[in-house]
């Protein structure tokens, strides 16, 4: 069976790195697995957790219009490079937390997208270097205020707001080439969005060299893929799951948000 890796907090308050077990244990590693962790004797019931993103990045890269049929859905024009923006790490949101829809927009899109976790300092990386920089693979959902993201002809805004990136449930250290990317709505049958990761414009390797010519990443830094063509708007109550073969499945529901709500997860108050 493949590898999961999982971040947990456990009833004592701890945070942990662990792999997960057939029967939901976790396996305690001693670091970050991507810092060489190694597995103790630690094991954590699987009543004894609640299941965190996989990790806490110092920053999270994203990439627009890296398919070319999504590009063509927005009447967009192919980019000659990647189209970079960030997102904070308060938008980090674990699997099964809410996302809250912000009283500012209204229309709050899904993007089901590949992200990939940088497992060592890369800074000028070629190509060729860059496979060996990359630790592992998750699920995100790059969601986005679209009604803001046109109002404010920039991105931050519309893409920044907390619990914006779902991540999770877990990182594997590989995935199929071709690997199927689907977003289903409140368990429809037939997915929103249904594509191959083979279809990026531009790879994940090459992703990583291009955004290290301009910052460094670090371990634990999340780059987003892209996201293929079938956005679509959501609305409260919406249960959103994002599939990717390999990895498995993202899953979270869109709550109404306050201004002066409290952080929506446990994930954000520990950030």
């Amino acid at each position: 069976m493949t590898h999961r890796y999982v971040r947990v907090q456990s009833s004592s308050g701890q945070v942990l790195y662990g792999l997960l077990q057939a029967d939901r244990h976790v396996k305690v590693l001693d670091a970050p697995p991507w810092r060489n962790g190694q597995m103790t004797d630690q094991l954590v019931a699987v009543d004894s957790y609640t299941l965190l993103a996989p990790c806490a990045p110092s920053k999270i890269i994203a990439v627009g219009r890296n398919y070319a049929k999504h590009a063509a859905e927005f009447g967009n024009d192919l980019p000659q490079q990647p189209l970079l923006f960030m997102k904070p790490p308060t938008s980090v949101l674990a699997a099964d937390g809410a996302i809250m829809y912000p009283p500012q927009s209204q229309r709050v899109d899904y993007e089901g997208e590949l992200a990939i976790v940088i497992g060592d300092r890369t800074r000028n990386c070629e190509p060729i270097e860059a496979r060996g920089k990359i630790w592992g693979y998750t699920i995100a959902n790059d969601v986005t205020a679209r009604d803001l993201q046109k109002q404010d002809n920039q991105w931050t805004r519309a893409k920044g707001f907390d619990s914006f990136c779902p991540l999770g449930p877990w990182f594997v250290r590989e995935i199929p080439v071709g690997a199927q990317l689907q977003t289903f709505v409140n368990n429809e049958e037939t997915p929103r969005q249904s594509a191959s990761i083979a279809n990026m414009i531009f790879s994940p390797e090459y992703l990583v060299a291009y955004i290290s010519q301009t910052m460094t990443l670090l371990p634990g830094d999340v780059v987003l893929t892209g996201t293929p063509e079938g956005v679509g708007p959501v609305n409260m109550g919406d249960r959103i799951r994002i599939e990717i073969e390999g990895i498995g499945c993202l899953e979270n529901t869109v709550h109404l948000a306050a201004q002066n709500e409290a952080p929506v997860s446990k994930e954000l108050a520990l950030q």
